[in-house]
């Protein structure tokens, strides 16, 4: 999948895409059909840039709920003859899982429009997932016939359908069908969970990888023949070393970690980050001067686990570094650092969003260490990473670190987000969002009465709205 084209932050589409709480609020109050076209076109291209992780699914559900929109443009979605040619998951997840909130807050369009695509579509399992939490046993008995006609009866089909109810995510429909009057199902369906049961088995009774015995020097040539199959092993095979390596053999890992071919390198500097080895901070600093590309990023990983003092102490030396080390420095900082470091992790900070933009991937760690080390000054910085980014989880990393810095926070951005697509912020804001403000009001009570919230986010609401609150 593409990275997604996001619309700029100022616009409808845009605040929609990155899932924001102003983009609900603008949508309920710009002209309806251009709102329904924004949503719809999240819902049909999904913006996320890691659909996997982040949320949107509930988000876009409750606005098209708000709005009363149809579902023409998703079943033409779902059905368009692309289905067959892109099965990829990412195409179609986010409409499915939208139809799925849909369905349990009682539309029944939704819900027959997930059992039609369970029965034809391609990603059929997706469906039949979300159907599992939402339908009814005679609703899933009814697409037993039609899920196991996707499966011929030979030996391909059998292991197949096989390998489909081992990784089943919900296992109530095959549970069901296990038990279907239907001898044909029933006895199918009982057969393939008791394949993929044996199947689980023969694997972990054939692990790969280290055998107990195994000699240093055997670990590293493992990490280096992953390494040359495409494949980075140095991260288990320091977890080897840890159970085959004694003190004898630090002459011979320290050698790696110096002049060791790129797999034992990474694997002997992982070893001895992990380790406290008194001589890796030095070697780490050499492997980022003279390592290649994958030493580097296995030294500056290694530096990173690192928890000691002296850590600490090398990265304030390392931290004005305009190199992968220097960065690496500002995050140790920020998560490991005190108060004697609140400018390095700014300039740290200020530097990542200069060079990078904002969504680059080390400002996870720099905004919560603002935020840890309550950097005032930082507030600024913040508030452009939470307008501007892509990502929902760093927009509510962003949020949680305002809540630290920012005296504006509460009257401010905690009001949107108690709209926010991901459920952690709508908590931030549950707990901190200023109630002077009548939508503050109102939305706590529809938050606190709404079965599809999540558990945590109506205990910070009615830690607001309870008997004992005085907040309201």
């Amino acid at each position: 999948m593409f990275d997604p084209v996001i619309a700029p932050s100022g616009t409808l589409l845009g605040l929609l895409q990155r899932g924001r709480g102003d983009g609900t609020l603008h949508a309920l109050t710009a002209p309806r059909t251009e709102a329904l076209a924004a949503l719809n076109h999240c819902v049909l291209h999904d913006p996320r840039h890691d659909w996997q992780v982040e949320n949107r699914s509930l988000y876009y559900a409750r606005l098209h709920l708000d709005l009363d929109g149809g579902l023409d443009a998703i079943e033409a979605h779902l059905f368009d003859p692309e289905d067959v040619l892109d099965p990829e998951e990412s195409r179609t997840g986010l409409a499915l899982a939208v139809l799925g909130h849909l369905a349990s807050y009682g539309r029944r369009d939704a819900l027959a429009l997930l059992r039609r695509y369970a029965a034809h579509g391609t990603n059929w399992a997706w469906a039949l997932d979300e159907l599992a939490l939402r339908d009814d046993d005679a609703g899933l008995r009814a697409l037993a016939e039609p899920v196991l006609a996707r499966f011929p009866a030979d030996a391909e089909g059998e292991a197949e359908l096989a390998a489909a109810v081992r990784d089943a995510f919900e296992p109530r429909p095959w549970r069901l069908w296990a038990e279907d009057p239907r001898p044909s199902i029933a006895a199918r369906v009982r057969a393939a969970r008791e394949t993929g049961c044996f199947d689980r088995w023969q694997r972990q009774m054939r692990p790969a990888g280290p055998r107990p015995g195994w000699s240093v020097r055997a670990v590293f040539e493992w990490a280096q023949s992953g390494l040359e199959r495409g494949a980075a092993l140095h991260v288990p095979a320091a977890r080897c070393l840890m159970a085959v390596a004694g003190p004898e053999d630090r002459r011979e890992i320290l050698q790696a970690a110096r002049h060791g071919d790129d797999g034992a390198r990474c694997t002997a500097l992982r070893y001895l980050a992990d380790s406290g080895d008194p001589g890796v901070l030095d070697l780490i600093e050499e492997a980022v001067a003279t390592g290649s590309a994958v030493v580097v990023q296995a030294a500056v990983d290694s530096f990173e686990r690192m928890r000691g003092a002296a850590a600490v102490d090398r990265a304030r030396g390392w931290a004005r570094r305009p190199d992968a080390l220097g960065a690496a420095a500002g995050r140790v900082l920020a998560c490991r650092g005190g108060a004697q470091d609140r400018e390095l992790v700014l300039a740290a900070l200020r530097e990542a969003v200069r060079g990078e933009g904002p969504d680059a991937p080390t400002l996870w760690t720099l905004v919560d260490g603002a935020g840890r080390l309550g950097i005032a000054c930082a507030a600024p910085v913040l508030r452009h990473i939470y307008r501007e980014t892509a990502s929902s989880h760093l927009r509510g990393r962003a949020a949680r670190a305002l809540a630290a810095t920012d005296p504006s926070f509460p009257a401010g951005f905690a009001v949107e987000c108690l709209w926010d697509c991901e459920e952690t912020t709508r908590e931030l804001a549950a707990r901190h969002a200023e109630t002077g403000d009548l939508r503050v009001v109102e939305r706590l009570r529809r938050l606190a009465a709404d079965p599809a919230e999540e558990a945590e986010v109506q205990t910070a609401v009615r830690s607001r709205i309870g008997p004992d609150a005085a907040a309201l």
